[in-house]
């Protein structure tokens, strides 16, 4: 197969064409905008995160949820990154508890 032919690696394609992995994905509105939250379920968490709602490490295997800004943000865009840095992981209560 020649490298024209073969599919982008996922790390390349925006998050949203990315195959979920135990979990599932909607969208939500909150007063600071547009979320894409995917509920992610602890048998496909493999490593750990930090939970920016409390600070606290989200142990690998602790079901959670992995939340970007539907829109990118200005720098965003200008990378090209689209949302993928601005992916960030928290406990589910600790998101549900943000507004």
């Amino acid at each position: 197969m020649s490298p024209r032919n073969r599919k982008p690696s996922k790390w390349q394609r925006p998050v949203s064409d990315r195959p979920l992995l135990g979990g599932s994905q909607l969208r939500e509105e909150r007063a600071d905008g547009g979320w894409i939250v995917r509920r992610v379920s602890g048998s496909t968490s493999g490593k750990s995160y930090r939970c920016p709602g409390c600070d606290q490490q989200i142990a690998p295997g602790t079901p959670h949820v992995v939340v970007w800004p539907e829109n990118p943000s200005l720098l965003a865009a200008i990378g090209g990154a689209q949302s993928l840095d601005e992916r960030r992981h928290w406990h589910t209560a600790c998101w549900q508890r943000h507004r």
